[in-house]
């Protein structure tokens, strides 16, 4: 995100564009202004946040944000600063929000971020990328352990009701199993791709669930030990990631990604685009009206989801 904030600023100012940063998302935008929330950046302002993880700006939920007069007071703040028009980065709720700014009448642009990478209008949403790096060197450091100590690494990963995270590190890191609510797989079968596994003389193995699937991974594991425990051999330990997938330096693919969004959402603008979503789509940038994204899922790649069974075997 902080590359999308300094590249939306630059170019912003580059075209002689007075550009605000408004901090905690959209509790920041309905505040009152004495609380100084909503202050305005420069160059410098935005210099050296590149390669930093999250967002400097922050983020905060605000459940109030449904409300129109909210909203309304949220509009004002910006006109009070001459600010006619923002710029959302964000995942599916902050889409939704910024949707519902565009039908008030103000400009509004958003750009697609979530690691979950479940927002319609993009093959690929800022941050799932890193996401991805992070849990993938997570589970490479597992292995590790569980190859010494011959044991099952059952990991859970993030991802919502969207399983591209643990469908992507279970690609990645060659699991035995990929359990994600897209696809999902019973105890049954988990079982018997580590029995398999272990059959074959193998030192350990790993099974990735997604956060969205049926049973979490510390629910699988019992029931695993349950009703499986002698027929698969290795010692299970289960590992939830959590939010240490929305930490770590941001990889260079997704530093490109937040400038290229950044800067082409600023073009957008500029060519008189509002209420549309930025992304990109085989390879090119796009927009999308945010009425045909909001309240939709983007479901993970079916040609992964046979990939992935095809080389479990």
């Amino acid at each position: 995100m902080n590359m999308a904030i300094r590249s939306v600023t630059r170019s912003a100012l580059a075209r002689g564009w007075t550009v605000h940063g408004v901090h905690e998302g959209f509790r920041g935008l309905v505040a009152p202004p004495e609380d100084g929330k909503i202050e305005q950046l420069e160059a410098r302002t935005v210099g050296g946040i590149l390669g930093l993880g999250g967002t400097v700006l922050g983020s905060a939920r605000c459940l109030e944000f449904h409300e129109r007069h909210v909203r309304e007071r949220g509009i004002a703040n910006l006109a009070a600063l001459g600010v006619d028009t923002l710029v959302v980065i964000g995942g599916n709720g902050s889409q939704t929000g910024a949707h519902a700014l565009h039908e008030m009448g103000l400009r509004v642009i958003g750009i697609a971020s979530t690691i979950d990478n479940d927002l319609e209008g993009s093959d690929i949403t800022l941050g799932a990328d890193t996401a991805l790096n992070v849990a993938v060197d997570a589970v490479d450091k597992l292995r590790v352990t569980a190859s010494s100590h011959r044991r099952a690494s059952i990991v859970q990963v993030m991802g919502r009701h969207c399983g591209y995270l643990g469908l992507g590190v279970g690609l990645a890191t060659g699991a035995e199993a990929i359990v994600i609510p897209e696809n999902e797989m019973t105890a049954d079968e988990v079982a018997e791709r580590i029995a398999s596994a272990y059959a074959r003389g193998k030192h350990h193995a790993v099974v990735i669930v997604a956060e969205g699937a049926t049973h979490n991974a510390t629910e699988l594991a019992k029931i695993l030990e349950r009703d499986h425990g002698e027929r698969i051999g290795f010692d299970m330990r289960v590992t939830v990631l959590g939010h240490i997938q929305r930490g770590g330096t941001p990889t260079v693919f997704d530093r490109l990604l937040g400038a290229r969004f950044g800067n082409f959402a600023v073009e957008r603008l500029a060519a008189g685009d509002s209420g549309v979503l930025v992304g990109l789509r085989k390879g090119k940038l796009v927009t999308t009206p945010l009425s045909e994204i909001i309240g939709k899922q983007k479901p993970p790649a079916l040609d992964l989801i046979e990939l992935a069974q095809v080389l479990a075997q």
